[in-house]
């Protein structure tokens, strides 16, 4: 028989947690709610063509990191130790977030290098997540995954939060208290070129380098293994192949994948285009796409907490079906919302030039169902990653950790062409961002087939 594994420490497992507080600022600042509509709206200048370069800025790298992850999962588990992979790629994403301070407004002509940095800090953060997750079976025991894994969700919120009450007090300190007047950002940053939009990404690298810190110092790695990296690499690949080939025989793994594949896609694509889609919409600034970040993560903080108790004390499955059908329903009433229109077939006033925060009947709808997605998403990102570990078969977490994060991101690039392309043949912004819709239904459905119990390793020789 073999015994329980040995936990980390508290400080060990906190600082493993501590690593989503330090990458979300990457996404909730750049990728979802202040320097994407930013890119689409005043860099391009055109919001229909914006969006659309964003989404293919987006499916260039889903496929790149579909390609990458589940190959480098299996090196991982072939060469031992986590943590220099994950320096590797945090090191990318740093690069490619420091990058984005020259995204000038009004420069189409800008569109391919600043989509490049765009795709690099992408696979660098998502790269390194992979590696992050496959700590955790290793660090914590199997009945106290999910309360871990929400703890980080939570944190990895509380930041993103704590981000954007930073931008809002830098760009408005008035509000704040921390000048007379609102006309110009703190630290004599130039509004009229944008300065503060674009500071995002050196701000998101600076972040990171101070606050992943302690997952490299109090975090437990694997053990070194005595084997060269050429030979981790053959080895890996070699891993990955058989898992590939025989995935055949985690027949309830594969299904889950393929359901997470898909749910996962609509999901990310919602709240990567929630944004960009309401500034496009209302003609949202900084300052209220600030405030309507804000006010989503902190719905979404305590799902994540709560969210990682439920996972413990009713299961991963539950807890994603729940929350997809949640996720559904808040995408099906954020494109039922236009400018003119509300649940799709009600006239509503127009928009007022002087009207105050959210002070729209167009913008009231709107925020009501984007609270309950935010309600929703951290506690179905919690248990999904948790339900990867519990069907994981032991000795192969790197291998299907990988493969979750190929599954996250193998259509994630379908999702985002899907809109781009959508949203330039019918030059509605509307219509493109109303394609995740399908991925969600579809995820869901396959997802009821799925049951929650640890796979078998595979035999020597496979």
């Amino acid at each position: 028989m073999t015994s329980a594994p040995k936990e980390a420490s508290r400080l060990g497992q906190v600082s493993w947690a501590l690593f989503d507080w330090a990458n979300q600022p990457f996404f909730t600042i750049i990728t979802t709610f202040i320097f994407a509509p930013y890119f689409a709206n005043v860099m391009v200048g055109n919001p229909v063509d914006g969006q659309a370069a964003w989404a293919f800025t987006q499916s260039t790298s889903g496929i790149l990191i579909a390609l990458m992850s589940p190959f480098l999962g299996a090196m991982a588990d072939a060469g031992g130790p986590r943590k220099p992979y994950i320096l590797t790629f945090q090191v990318l994403l740093a690069v490619g977030c420091i990058a984005l301070w020259w995204a000038y407004p009004g420069r189409p002509d800008l569109i391919g290098p600043i989509s490049a940095a765009v795709v690099i800090a992408t696979i660098g953060a998502e790269m390194s997540i992979v590696f992050n997750n496959a700590q955790l079976p290793n660090i914590v025991r199997p009945e106290r995954m999910g309360r871990l894994s929400g703890l980080g969700w939570g944190l990895g919120y509380t930041g993103g939060l704590v981000a954007l009450f930073i931008v809002l007090a830098v760009g408005k300190p008035a509000m704040f208290g921390l000048a007379a007047d609102n006309d110009q950002p703190l630290f004599g940053l130039d509004a009229k070129s944008h300065e503060l939009e674009r500071l995002m990404g050196p701000a998101s690298a600076i972040w990171l380098a101070l606050f992943v810190i302690p997952m490299f110092l109090f975090t437990p790695d694997s053990a070194k293994r005595q084997i060269s990296l050429v030979d981790a690499a053959l080895q890996g690949g070699k891993s990955l192949i058989l898992t590939v080939k025989h995935l055949g025989r985690f027949k309830n793994a594969l299904r889950y994948l393929i359901a997470f594949m898909l749910y996962n896609d609509g999901l990310a694509a919602i709240i990567a285009f929630g944004g960009v889609y309401a500034a496009a919409t209302f003609g949202w600034n900084i300052v209220t796409l600030g405030i309507f970040g804000i006010i989503l993560t902190v719905f979404a903080i305590p799902g994540a907490f709560l969210g990682g108790r439920f996972d413990d004390k009713f299961g991963s499955k539950r807890v994603v079906q729940v929350t997809i059908a949640g996720v559904i329903l808040a995408a099906v009433g954020l494109v039922s919302v236009s400018a003119d229109r509300v649940l799709f077939f009600f006239s509503a006033p127009e928009l007022a030039p002087t009207r105050g925060l959210f002070g729209s009947l167009q913008e009231k709808v709107f925020m009501g169902f984007a609270l309950l997605l935010g309600i929703c998403m951290g506690p179905m990102q919690a248990a999904s990653r948790t339900m990867i570990g519990r069907l994981a078969p032991p000795g192969m977490t790197g291998e299907f950790f990988g493969l979750f994060a190929l599954s996250g991101r193998a259509t994630a690039w379908m999702a985002p062409l899907a809109i781009g392309i959508v949203t330039s043949a019918a030059g509605s912004s509307r219509l493109g961002i109303s394609c995740v819709v399908v991925f969600l239904v579809v995820g869901f459905a396959l997802l009821w087939g799925v049951r929650e119990e640890r796979g078998s390793a595979r035999k020597s020789g496979g």
